[in-house]
């Protein structure tokens, strides 16, 4: 009896665990295997909308709601009115026409008047389900038609009380296909899937993500019951408040990541100490820096310098609009390295970026005795081999160069900055092979002159410290920008002559390199023509991106040495080139530009003391975002507010360099609107980890458990590549 009654426990528990396994498992299953799916239907949400599991399917969330709260009796209804519900009695099935000219028409009336029906298609699926005589709750949009109100292929449900109960709420509308609507998965197909997998959920299935102290604290639901509600509603106060909750969880576990992830960095990741500031340092300062630092600029060293004397890996984003100086910090970090024995590398994402920079540099530098090289994919031979020996023997104080400065054979004596410039353009992959040149991580300044807005910095680059220049230096006239078209381009030439003829240079960009037959835009090589006739006493300069290398430095040469007075270019002088005489940039079919591309090439202009000039050319046909950019870009030269718009226009995941930065897939956080509720998620994760920095307290073992399950699926970080 004992061993039966032993044998009973161990069958009841190993049910008990199995059942456990089973419901932890639960919402990973393949949606395949929900009823009404199978695998064809499994295949298409999979291609169509990226949902291969239950779980997936749960979090495919409506992006607005139909208000069936309200029934209207036909006195009541306006054609004013959107789409609403009537109750009534179905009049007779009237079939008129055949074929493709077949329509149906009836009527639906109360106790109050009677709408006009009418149907042009599936006119012969609705008469075989429709009853004339039943009574029928109706959702359409009214109109008028010859003084009648009408309805043109309104939903009929058939009355019943278990169906008008089921109405009395907000019915979800999801976004779906074509190709799903053929297999009968509209919005409407969809939710059914999703009813068919809502009495599912239980504790076991979906286990609380929040510790109960948190959740009556900032008045969130329960995850189970934002589930629920976010997809069967009854009250605007039920939708509020499970996007509330979802949207905080969303925000909290990016947030607690990026956090954990900084504080676990900088324990486990030592530092190299710039104990001094050296010579080298001071030397400059005083004797070779031709004008003073701006408040900003001092304030990003003092934060660098701080960095540097803790023993701990900087891993610093530095902010700055076009012109404001982020280039000298750069070289005075880099000087603070030199000044205690290591060396310092500046990668840029073009060559010419990267000669420029070098120039500028090596020209300062070697005031002060040091040694600064360059090295890119165009340096080959005996060139390469001996500044690979240099670097290797500590010859060499600063390297400058592209991507050729991650490869394997360069090897630094002593690595202890690495300076990347404009990051976005470069792979995360790239990225992190400088990493690893030297047995400890160098210090990490990377510089962007995209300015970034709050919402993304918080949310892609939450786990570094990020500096912001956000003031130009004195004398710096703010650029004047206009928007002109194709019939003012006389007038315009006529300006660019006139500055000329003061001493001033031009740029001209073009979207594209050669006529496209498919693109009605201007090209660089018709431009080039059209230019050479407009000003045949000039000297003209030619940039593009299928130029050698060689080909490319001499002419931008002849145009630094104002040998030629014009530039027509391509994008490829989009960043970093710095020629302070060149005070007009003319951008063709500037409609077609990113407000980021557009904000940099501006950036090529005003570097001097000259006023300066931004000509905004394009066709008279401008779509309204079009419109928005070009108008943003007359108003402000504000990077920080353009970057505002971008973001408005373009929308987080297409901005330049947020896809590759690693920016997390966000289901119902808007970066726009939830400003707010992330800086308040942020401030609550950082006091829960000031107070809490393990995740150790009985209190917080919800959060923990629930963190340690999700912390591998989710995005990169430039935690984990610089």
């Amino acid at each position: 009896m004992q061993t039966i009654v032993a044998l009973y426990i161990s069958y009841q528990n190993s049910l008990l665990i199995l059942q456990k396994k089973i419901n932890i498992s639960y919402l990973k299953t393949n949606i395949e295997y929900l009823k009404g799916v199978g695998p064809a239907r499994a295949k298409l949400l999979n291609t169509e909308l990226g949902i291969s599991t239950f779980f997936d399917l749960l979090n495919h969330f409506p992006f607005r709601y139909v208000d069936k709260t309200k029934v209207y009796t036909i006195n009541q209804v306006s054609v004013n009115e959107q789409n609403i519900q009537i109750l009534g009695e179905l009049g007779p099935l009237n079939i008129q026409g055949v074929g493709r000219r077949k329509r149906m028409h009836s009527y639906l009336k109360d106790a109050t008047g009677k709408v006009e029906l009418i149907w042009f298609q599936g006119v012969s699926f609705l008469q075989k389900t429709l009853v004339p005589g039943n009574s029928y709750l109706l959702y359409g949009k009214p109109s008028l038609f010859k003084g009648k109100i009408n309805f043109s292929h309104p939903q009929l449900t058939l009355a019943t009380a278990a169906q008008l109960n089921k109405n009395s709420g907000f019915e979800p509308v999801y976004n779906t296909t074509e190709k799903l609507k053929l297999r009968g998965l509209d919005s409407r197909g969809i939710y059914q899937l999703i009813l068919n997998l809502l009495p599912k959920l239980n504790i076991n299935v979906l286990k609380e993500s929040l510790p109960e102290y948190l959740l009556k604290d900032q008045k969130l639901i329960g995850r189970i019951s934002a589930y629920q509600k976010i997809h069967q509603p009854k009250t605007t106060e039920a939708i509020n408040n499970s996007r509330n909750r979802l949207k905080f969880d969303e925000l909290f576990f990016i947030q607690l990541r990026l956090l954990l992830l900084k504080s676990g960095r900088k324990v486990a990741i030592k530092g190299f100490i710039f104990e001094k500031l050296g010579d080298y340092f001071n030397s400059f300062f005083k004797n070779v820096l031709p004008f003073d630092l701006t408040g900003a600029q001092k304030r990003v060293l003092k934060e660098i310098r701080k960095d540097t004397l803790i023993g701990i890996q900087m891993n610093r984003l530095l902010q700055g609009d076009v012109g404001s100086g982020k280039t000298i910090v750069a070289v005075m970090t880099m000087l603070m390295a030199i000044d205690n024995g290591y060396q310092a590398c500046l990668m840029a994402p073009t060559e010419i970026l990267a000669q420029q920079h070098y120039k500028g540099i090596q020209n300062d530098l070697k005031k002060i005795g040091l040694n600064v090289a360059i090295l890119t994919g165009s340096i080959k031979g005996k060139a390469r081999k001996q500044i690979l020996q240099y670097l290797q023997d500590g010859l060499i104080h600063i390297l400058i160069g592209t991507h050729a400065l991650i490869e394997d054979p360069v090897v630094y004596k002593n690595l202890g900055l690495v300076v990347i410039d404009e990051q976005h353009r470069f792979g995360v992959a790239q990225r992190a092979k400088l990493w690893r040149k030297n047995t400890s991580p160098p210090h990490i300044l990377v510089m962007t002159a995209t300015p970034i807005p709050r919402t993304l910095a918080l949310t892609v680059y939450g786990d570094l410290d990020v500096s912001v220049i956000d003031e130009l230096p004195p004398g710096r006239k703010p650029v004047i920008t206009s928007h002109r078209n194709d019939r003012k381009r006389l007038a315009v030439f006529g300006f660019i002559q006139s500055e000329i003829t003061k001493g001033r240079q031009v740029y001209i960009v073009y979207p594209l390199i050669n006529e496209s037959e498919t693109l009605e835009l201007k090209d660089l090589m018709d431009g080039y023509e059209s230019v050479q006739r407009a000003f045949p006493k000039q000297q003209i300069s030619i940039v593009h991106g299928q130029m050698k290398p060689a080909d490319k430095a001499f002419e931008m040469e002849r145009f630094v040495k104002h040998e030629t007075q014009i530039m027509v270019a391509t994008t490829v002088i989009e960043v970093g080139v710095n020629i302070p005489n060149a005070s007009i940039m003319i951008i063709e079919n500037a409609e077609r530009f990113g407000l980021s591309q557009l904000h940099q090439l501006r950036g090529r202009v005003g570097r001097g003391a000259d006023q300066s000039y931004c000509i905004l050319m394009t066709g008279n046909k401008i779509s309204n975002d079009g419109l928005k950019r070009l108008k943003t870009m007359v108003d402000t030269n504000d990077g920080f507010k353009i970057a505002e718009v971008d973001l408005e226009i373009r929308g987080p995941g297409n901005l330049e360099g947020t896809q590759q930065s690693g920016l997390p897939e966000l289901k119902l956080v808007n970066l726009i609107r939830d400003t707010q509720l992330l800086q308040a998620v942020r401030n609550i994760v950082e006091e829960i980890l000031e107070d809490d920095p393990r995740l150790q307290k009985q209190e917080n073992l919800t959060l923990k458990q629930f963190y340690e399950r999700q912390k591998n699926k989710t995005w990169l970080t430039w935690s984990n590549i610089s």
